[in-house]
């Protein structure tokens, strides 16, 4: 789709046991296994824990349900491609056609809020797949922006939307300290509308924290208004990215 950005679909026989959700932030975990074990899903996990040390169990990634098509009894997947860089991203860069793999769920809580005033969406390419699919899903009459940051302009895609729901990219370039406040300073030095908006904003970590003063600090939007979470983080594999939502350092929004 873009130089970092490919578009993987699944189907076959499995997708008679998948059980789709109608939230637009559907999400799967895919398991990953060692190659050279040369295991085959579907995968026993509690038995492969009791046989294999922990480094050959199967891992988990996490990833949005981009589109489903029923009729084709597929669903489409969109990774983040960086060559060699990550678990996930290799896998979609290479994989060809009738190879197998064994997935989890699906997940999900948020669809767009027909009774909203208007919406704002906020997030980077690993919140772009929730983001377009909500896009797709709201009424034709819709009002609102979605703030989408990439990395340069090659990584810009043609997104469906209502006519009157307005798309802001946000160049990021090499992502270090720096970025982390780009798409805060953009949503907060926006025009927002009057009314009540529904905001839906994942990503990185550290750039969700910063969204979130905007959102709970400057704007004084109640959290019932949010859905608000990190994708990922930065430095961190998603193993730890996992464990440390249990920590401070992990918590975005606060029970």
């Amino acid at each position: 789709m873009t130089p970092h950005l490919a578009r993987i679909t699944l189907g076959g026989a499995g997708f008679d046991t998948f059980e789709p959700k109608e939230a637009t932030d559907s999400y799967v975990k895919l398991l990953f296994a060692t190659p050279e074990l040369a295991l085959e899903p579907p995968y026993d996990l509690a038995a492969l824990r009791a046989q294999l040390p922990p480094e050959d169990v199967p891992v988990t990634r996490t990833y949005t349900v981009r589109r489903i098509n029923r009729t084709e009894r597929t669903l489409d997947i969109d990774f983040v491609v960086h060559g060699d860089e990550g678990l996930a991203g290799p896998w979609a860069a290479r994989v060809q056609p009738g190879e197998r793999i064994a997935l989890m769920g699906p997940g999900g809580a948020y669809s767009p809020d027909t009774t909203a005033d208007w919406h704002l969406f906020a997030g980077d390419e690993s919140a772009l797949p929730a983001i377009a699919a909500a896009l797709e899903a709201l009424p034709a009459e819709a009002v609102g922006v979605a703030f989408l940051e990439a990395g340069g302009r090659d990584d810009v895609v043609d997104l469906s939307k209502p006519s009157g729901v307005d798309v802001v990219w946000v160049e990021r370039g090499l992502r270090d300290d720096s970025t982390k406040a780009l798409l805060a300073s953009a949503v907060n030095s926006y025009e927002w509308p009057a009314g009540r908006v529904q905001v839906f904003a994942h990503g990185e970590r550290e750039s969700m924290k910063a969204l979130r003063d905007v959102f709970l600090k400057e704007r004084g939007l109640g959290k019932g208004q949010l859905s608000l979470s990190g994708y990922w983080a930065a430095g961190r594999t998603e193993d730890r990215f996992q464990a440390e939502k249990r920590e401070p350092i992990g918590v975005i929004l606060p029970g």
